[in-house]
């Protein structure tokens, strides 16, 4: 298959020989046009200059103005190559000049009948003698037996400055056919080495190198644009690919923490013969690992379902006042054990679109961490609010609010903040990186921040159901 650059260069050259060749063409038959108009206007005015100085009364002083060799006049040179006839109603000639010799222009019984019906008639004649010839027969009205003037000229020059003007076109589509396609072979040489330039960078750049970028032509054309939108590309999977070696990271150490804890628990309760009263204290400890263990793997795999867009369900309207009753009636019994009040402030009904297991899951996320961030005795208030084309859903917790230089880093995956790893709240950082995910899949996001009195607000923005 032929390459890219033999594509364009046949391309490219086909449709310079298509115009030139067009062109060539058209300026061929204007010219052809032209010059033969010419001879047919200098032919008919000959025959209608002789029209006018035939006499009122036709008969034998019927002639030809003709150049005289008696004449003191000197020869009119438009008349030199001019063969002039005056025929009557037979055909026969009447006069001629002086250069038709013996012979006579022809004047077929088709041509008379044209004549006698008032038509002037172009023809051109092949054969008549040594070179081609154009005639044009004019009919003359009121003047007895004569029935036309015909004047015949050669086309011998014509066709000359018609061959002349051919083999002209012809160099000239050669020279700008050559011109034309050395100045696109340079040009697509300079854009293709720029390409391959970029196609050899690329071939380097593998996925330990993803920091590299791909030379800039320096120019704003498209292979510019398309160099910047590679290098915009190769940015985004460098920073994908960190994320993933980051999540991969802690997901490791995430994991390794509870099994070797789990472990170590089993080789100590092992190591020798105990009481039935630590064996329980160890199991009781084994299996706190291991639920630690089981959220760890259910929050992986839901990231996973995500990820590969198979968390968000079915879209519809939802009222969110009923999902945040339904959330703050689940989390009741672990705010009660906390001494936490969840407050929902009334306001107007307020609906959304979006899948209602997704929300309700990202509810119940934003008030479980409002749980955990509350002092015993807090309050944790949920206020709902349309604003523009947005549903918004607040979350405002007791605690001791976010630190400003934490909150950039709230929804990366396995972020703990400092408040979370010194109060030993149990989590392992993937509460709101899922919460973020599952908003964004359904067209919104979560906000972070600090509420005026103290405390963090989350708020859930999603689109507003019309």
């Amino acid at each position: 298959m032929l390459s890219l650059r033999a594509r364009l260069a046949l391309a490219y050259m086909g449709a310079i020989v298509l115009v030139v060749a067009l062109a060539a063409a058209g300026a061929h038959w204007s010219l052809a046009r032209a010059v033969h108009g010419q001879l047919d206007a200098a032919l008919l005015a000959l025959a209608e200059t002789e029209l006018a100085m035939l006499p009122a009364a036709a008969g034998p002083s019927v002639a030809v103005h003709d150049y005289s060799r008696e004449s003191t006049a000197p020869p009119s040179l438009v008349r030199l190559d001019r063969l002039v006839q005056i025929i009557d109603a037979d055909g026969h000639a009447m006069a001629r000049s002086a250069n038709l010799g013996e012979a006579t222009l022809p004047a077929a019984a088709a041509l008379r009948e044209r004549l006698a019906a008032g038509e002037t008639v172009f023809q051109t004649l092949d054969s008549f003698g040594e070179e081609p010839v154009r005639m044009v027969s004019v009919p003359v009205q009121g003047h007895g037996p004569v029935l036309a003037v015909q004047v015949a000229g050669s086309l011998d020059d014509v066709n000359h400055v018609v061959d002349s003007a051919s083999l002209l076109f012809v160099v000239m589509g050669f020279a700008l056919l050559l011109t034309i396609g050395a100045a696109g072979a340079w040009l697509t040489r300079g854009a293709f080495r720029a390409i391959d330039e970029v196609v050899r960078q690329a071939h380097q750049i593998g996925g330990t190198r993803l920091s590299e970028r791909l030379p800039h032509p320096g120019t704003r054309d498209e292979i510019g644009r398309l160099v910047d939108t590679l290098n915009e590309m190769l940015s985004r999977l460098e920073q994908g690919f960190e994320a993933q070696r980051r999540f991969t990271a802690d997901a490791s150490h995430e994991l390794r923490s509870p099994l070797s804890r789990l472990r170590t628990e089993l080789e100590l309760a092992l190591r020798r013969p105990r009481d039935p009263a630590d064996y329980v204290a160890a199991l009781r400890s084994s299996m706190e690992e291991v639920e630690r263990l089981t959220l760890l793997v259910e929050e992986l795999l839901t990231l996973a379902r995500i990820d590969a867009g198979q968390e968000r369900g079915s879209v519809e309207a939802i009222a969110l006042g009923e999902l945040v009753e339904d959330a703050v009636r689940r989390l009741h019994p672990s705010a009660r054990e906390r001494r936490i009040e969840i407050v929902v402030v009334p306001g107007a009904p307020v609906e959304a679109t979006a899948a209602r297991g997704a929300v309700s899951l990202v509810l119940a996320n934003l008030l479980d961490n409002a749980v955990k961030f509350s002092p015993p005795g807090g309050q944790v208030r949920v206020e709902m609010a349309s604003e523009g084309r947005s549903a918004v859903v607040r979350v405002i917790d007791a605690g001791a609010g976010i630190r400003q230089d934490e909150i950039p880093h709230l929804f990366e995956r396995f972020h703990r903040g400092a408040n979370t790893r010194s109060e030993h709240i149990p989590g392992v950082g993937l509460g709101l990186a899922i919460s973020q995910a599952i908003a964004a899949s359904c067209g919104g996001r979560v906000e972070a921040g600090n509420a005026i009195g103290g405390g963090a607000v989350f708020a859930l923005r999603l689109p507003r159901a019309d």
